[in-house]
């Protein structure tokens, strides 16, 4: 059951009115084909053919869809118009050619009225009242007044139109007026040129409303108004060219109503500086190559006479590389025309370059969000950074509901781009794809580079605080340790003097508890040394200090670990001293790791370092057979600490869980070629 009962009978109507048109399209292509050529029209095509065509179907159809549209009456209402002028001009001369004048004038007077109620309705009223149906505002009446009384006066002027005289007749036959008013004939010509151009006057102040609406209008409404401006502005140049140009004049009008119907029901999907754009860009290939392709063709016919096909070959060859630099370079030069400098993808990618270059690494992702709303004139655009700390920059007011274009550097999601909605500029999203694809490799590369300085500032604020808090550390050992070790030796030392010459024993006992003091002293010594530097390192080297930490696993004894290997790949001489100690650390804590939590039997550790060629890095594996991670795998201090270490040094350290079971730690270190 229809949802909307009242719009039945208008759209049985609307279909009565399309079906009426083109019967009587048929009827008068079929009469005037009939015609001999004595009695064609002259000329013999004129836009109403265009109108007859096309107009009726249309509207029908927009009337089905929006039955409450006047636009869509207006063009079903002017296409039925133009269709009996068709008709009617073809039989008013049919029925000349076969002697019945009286028929042949009322067929004329049908067509003439025709033919000035349909332009009054289709060139005046129907740009007048696009897309909308409605007047711009009531200051625009004057337009369909003086339209309206010059039709009139056209079609009174046309009744009461005196014979030609016979020598300037184009027909074998006058065809008799019994309306005539002799008086007129002396002015009968000047009044239809100022007619003429009044009409005209009209037909470009129509035209003028719709570019005043399309400056004042909204972003959608700019989209939804450019589709009929294009095709009027088309008509309207044809028109002003006069009657040697009816024939193009006719194909275009053909046109004019699936603009009104894309602006009437979907200018959001298609934009018509697409379509522009593509057909500019179609026709400059289709001259330029076949232009191409007959020059060559004929220039190596001459120089290899005979061989035609050789000379195909050629001008394929020639037409073939001309045609991908031509596209670009057409498609650029539409950009440019329809959006100015900022249409242009490639100028906008300059121009970022340029502003990266000079803007502060701070600063280059605010202009690169700033180059990116101007390109694609847009209210705003932002950018997120996805990492530790969240850091989003905005140009604008991108609004409730952005749009959301993922950032992606090589693989690896680096953020995201928002663009707000259109600006109050013309066709503002119709080129956003191409333009988008240009600019997002350089505002995901910008915005990688942000990322990367952050987690540099964070590396360094790591290390600073690593460097203070090993200080303290320090200094608390030194003082609350050491210091007052060395104070209370200090004490003993003094109390053995003054006992030396009274009580030797008892000076031999406090000498004896000094000496106690001094291995603890060294011991402390020792313990400092070692947590600035593994003395390991400096005594088996890095692979002995490895191979050293993994004999210490084994007698652990109810730890179940009955095996513990270490294979060394490559030459492990000359690594950074950085390098050395991080890795060792992570061993160490991996082993750690084995011992407390994995509940192992085997462990295998190795270290290899790859060739140059292979990027010149440091790889550390450790990997036993134990119950492997938790579900839930929450870092300690001492997966940080690995995972810190490595990222210190520019490489990274990942634990995983393999399907075959236990635990594998693997850390990376680059090394300086």
């Amino acid at each position: 059951m229809d949802e909307n009962p009242p719009a039945f009978p208008a759209r049985a109507v609307a279909w009565a009115m399309a079906a009426a048109a083109l019967l009587l399209t048929l009827l008068g292509v079929l009469v005037q084909a009939g015609l001999p050529a004595q009695w064609q029209p002259k000329p013999p095509l004129t836009p109403d053919f265009g109108v007859a065509l096309t107009f009726p179907v249309t509207g029908a159809f927009l009337v089905s869809q929006r039955p409450r549209l006047s636009l869509a009456w207006l063009i079903c209402a002017g296409g039925l118009l133009g269709s009996g002028n068709v008709a009617f001009t073809a039989l008013s001369f049919h029925w000349a050619w076969q002697g019945e004048m009286g028929a042949a004038n009322a067929g004329r007077v049908i067509a003439i009225v025709c033919w000035a109620v349909a332009g009054l309705m289709l060139a005046i009223l129907l740009p007048l009242c696009s897309p909308n149906g409605r007047l711009p505002s009531r200051r625009w009446l004057w337009v369909v007044v003086l339209g309206a009384a010059a039709t009139v006066t056209e079609v009174v002027l046309a009744l009461l139109r005196p014979d030609p005289a016979r020598a300037a007749y184009a027909w074998p036959e006058v065809i008799h007026n019994p309306l005539e008013v002799r008086a007129l004939v002396p002015y009968y010509t000047t009044a239809w040129t100022v007619l003429d151009y009044t009409v005209r006057t009209c037909v470009v102040a129509a035209f003028a409303s719709l570019v005043l609406r399309l400056r004042r209008a909204d972003p959608v409404t700019r989209r939804q108004i450019a589709w009929p401006l294009t095709a009027f502005a088309g008509y309207v140049a044809l028109y002003l060219m006069g009657e040697s140009w009816w024939v193009p004049a006719t194909l275009w009008t053909a046109l004019i109503p699936f603009a009104i119907l894309f602006a009437a029901l979907r200018y959001r999907l298609y934009g018509i500086d697409t379509v522009i754009s593509r057909t500019f860009v179609t026709a400059g290939l289709l001259v330029v190559v076949s232009a191409v392709y007959f020059g060559a063709g004929a220039v190596s016919s001459l120089v290899v006479s005979g061989y035609h096909q050789v000379a195909g070959l050629a001008a394929a060859l020639f037409a073939g590389g001309f045609f991908q630099p031509l596209r670009r370079a057409l498609l650029r030069v539409a950009d440019r025309a329809l959006y100015g400098r900022v249409g242009d993808p490639a100028l906008l990618a300059e121009r970022l370059t340029q502003e990266v270059r000079r803007a502060d690494p701070a600063d280059a992702l605010a202009s690169v969000v700033t180059v990116v709303r101007e390109g694609l004139a847009v209210e705003g655009v932002a950018v997120e950074i996805a990492d530790g700390r969240p850091r989003y920059v905005e140009s604008g007011h991108v609004g409730p509901t952005p749009r959301e274009v993922p950032l992606v550097w090589h693989g690896e999601p680096v953020g995201r781009l928002l663009l707000g909605p259109p600006g109050a500029r013309r066709f503002a999203a119709a080129h956003d794809e191409r333009v988008l694809g240009t600019l997002l490799p350089y505002v995901a590369d910008v915005a990688h580079a942000v990322r990367m300085a952050a987690d540099l500032q964070r590396s360094r604020e790591r290390i600073l605080a690593a460097r203070e808090e090993e200080r303290r550390r320090l200094r608390r050992d030194l003082h609350d340790g050491l210091g007052q070790t060395l104070g209370a030796m200090a004490m003993t030392i003094n109390m053995a003097r003054v006992n030396l010459a009274k009580s030797p024993a008892t000076a031999d006992d406090l000498l004896r508890d000094l000496r106690s003091g001094m291995d603890a002293v060294a011991g402390d010594i020792r313990e400092l040394v070692y947590g600035l530097r593994p003395p390991a390192l400096d005594d088996l080297g890095l692979a002995g200090a490895v191979r050293a930490l993994a004999e210490e696993t084994l007698p652990a004894g109810t730890d179940g670990v009955e095996d513990v290997s270490v294979r060394v790949e490559g030459d492990l001489t000359g690594l950074p001293a950085a390098v050395e100690v991080a890795v060792y650390r992570i061993v160490q804590e991996a082993l750690n790791n084995v011992r407390r939590h994995a509940r192992a039997t085997r462990v295998k550790v190795g270290v290899t370092r790859a060739p140059a060629g292979d990027g010149g890095e440091l790889r550390v594996r450790v990997a036993d057979d134990g119950i492997g991670p938790p579900a839930r795998l929450r870092a300690g201090v001492g997966m940080s600490s690995m995972r810190e270490r490595a990222a210190e040094l520019g490489g990274s350290c990942v634990v995983t869980a393999p399907e075959t079971g236990g635990t594998v730690v693997e850390a990376r270190f680059p090394l300086a070629a």
